[in-house]
């Protein structure tokens, strides 16, 4: 086997996290062919118990502590020095260090990059083969926080979207191929970077259906009578607090008028204060962290996504189809995924649409609708078949395989 180097932004386990799950997949992949050497960062101190497991898919591995509170101090440096925040916030010259020993050691031609912040520890080594996995088009989403946020987080993360972008298109130019999500996402960099559009491609997340099964035991954590309408997500990250809080206070209060039996479940770690604070109304429940989300979202009377900014694809609806559950989306949830409104999921654009189709889902129950979105799952997000191009792009000269 040869070396390959993989930089990470984030420890690429445990499989069953949304934001991990790509990441631990290529990792995975990448093992059955290459002697993998991992750069990565640990952000969350409960991270640290999984470093054996992943430690026993490399050859050699660094694990950058990083505290979140004073990378976000440290990257404000960045506004003076005109670049991009991200950069900052995961410099690191630990990392950088055991990236040019190992470089050098192993003489490695082959780079995976994940995420376009990881990308400045690979700049030194133009000789070496990049491939990097962009995942989203992260400026973009920064691009949506600004036109949300008032001033001056407006402003900050306008700062943000353009330099990212500026940054995105330089690695993306310097590298054999730029990889993305979706189809979707693969089209719109291709109109921000024009001159790297032939090495720009994609290829879709999977779903492990083993885990993610509808076949299984699972113990009901809500009351009985309860129609649960779930969410699952990360609940420190702005999306899906938005999406959250705008479905608790413009949607759910009309549905629980009229179906006093439903409850809004919110699922999901470090929930913010804003989350929190959604647990005071009426039929709303936070739980915070759970140590196993499958029992909610097998119990869900419906699974929900309102997601009203997103990039990509979302894991939280492949994993609610994957376990056969009606899924009510927003189109933002809905993108770079091949599922047919009206027969393998919901779609709903604004909050009168939600409630009408939620409202109509909870009388009349469709369990046809959660066959056919595993149906979907199984032949379309397979992890093997997805990532069988990446190692093709590690090892040919273009991105057409994508």
């Amino acid at each position: 086997m040869d070396d390959l180097l993989l930089l990470i932004h984030r420890i690429p386990y445990p499989p069953n996290k949304g934001d991990k799950i790509r990441s631990y997949h290529l990792l995975k992949h990448l093992a059955r062919h290459y002697r993998v050497h991992l750069g990565t960062f640990v952000d969350d101190a409960d991270d640290w118990q999984h470093l054996p497991r992943v430690q026993a898919l490399c050859a050699s591995s660094h694990f950058a502590r990083l505290d979140p509170a004073m990378a976000r101090v440290r990257s404000l440096g960045a506004l003076l020095a005109n670049r991009s925040l991200s950069l900052d916030y995961y410099r690191d010259r630990g990392l950088r260090d055991w990236v040019g020993k190992t470089m050098a050691a192993h003489k490695i031609g082959r780079i995976l990059v994940f995420s376009s912040a990881m990308a400045q520890y690979a700049e030194p080594y133009p000789q070496a083969r990049r491939v990097v996995d962009f995942c989203d088009v992260d400026s973009d989403k920064w691009r949506q926080y600004a036109a949300q946020k008032p001033w001056p987080m407006s402003m900050l993360y306008a700062h943000e979207a353009r330099q990212l972008l500026r940054y995105e298109r330089k690695v993306a130019l310097e590298s054999a191929a730029a990889l993305f999500v979706s189809a979707p996402e693969a089209a719109l960099f291709r109109q921000l970077a024009p001159e790297s559009a032939e090495r720009t491609g994609f290829f879709n997340n999977g779903v492990d259906t083993d885990y993610f099964t509808p076949q299984a035991a699972y113990p009901n954590p809500f009351v009985a009578g309860q129609q649960a309408l779930v969410f699952c997500g990360a609940m420190d990250y702005w999306p899906n607090v938005d999406a959250v809080s705008w479905f608790a206070r413009e949607i759910f209060p009309a549905l629980l008028a009229r179906h006093p039996a439903a409850q809004f479940v919110i699922v999901g770690a470090r929930p913010s204060a804003e989350v929190l604070q959604l647990a005071a109304l009426p039929g709303v429940t936070v739980t915070g962290t759970v140590p196993d989300v499958r029992p909610f979202v097998a119990h869900a009377a419906l699974c929900v996504a309102p997601l009203r900014i997103a990039r990509g694809i979302q894991n939280k609806v492949l994993e609610a189809m994957s376990m056969a559950r009606t899924v009510v989306v927003s189109p933002q949830a809905l993108e770079g995924i091949a599922a047919e409104p009206g027969r393998d999921l919901l779609l709903a654009a604004d909050a009168p649409q939600f409630a009408a189709a939620i409202g109509q889902a909870l009388n009349a129950p469709r369990p046809e609708m959660g066959a056919s979105a595993r149906h979907v799952v199984e032949t379309r997000y397979g992890w093997s078949s997805n990532l069988a191009p990446v190692v093709s792009l590690l090892e040919q000269m273009s991105v057409e395989s994508a």
